[in-house]
């Protein structure tokens, strides 16, 4: 078994179909790189094009997210947009609230 090439290690991890912010998986991710997005729930991939440096374990927005909008990660409601955020741009507390207070 050979390992996989740079090329196909995922940079950002997606759980649901329905969730609209993934993960980053990989240290060092730089704005404009092509990311190669993985869905684990079938294993599905697709790209996207990060806006911004994103540190790992940190999200990225998987389309336009409008303020009020929910976030949804792990297909779950993981707290609501309180700024505008387009697609590929850095998602975290600058942008993101929790509902929970």
């Amino acid at each position: 078994m050979s390992n996989p090439t740079i090329d196909e290690i995922p940079h950002l991890l997606v759980h649901e179909k329905a969730d609209n912010v993934g993960v980053v998986v990989v240290e060092g991710l730089c704005a404009g790189t092509d990311l190669l997005c993985c869905i684990t729930h079938d294993n599905s991939t697709f790209r996207l094009t990060a806006k911004h440096d994103v540190p790992i374990g940190h999200k990225v927005a998987l389309s336009d997210l409008k303020a009020g909008d929910t976030a949804i990660k792990y297909g779950e409601d993981i707290g609501q947009v309180i700024a505008d955020v387009d697609q590929g741009e850095h998602v975290h507390t600058h942008n993101l609230k929790t509902k929970r207070w």
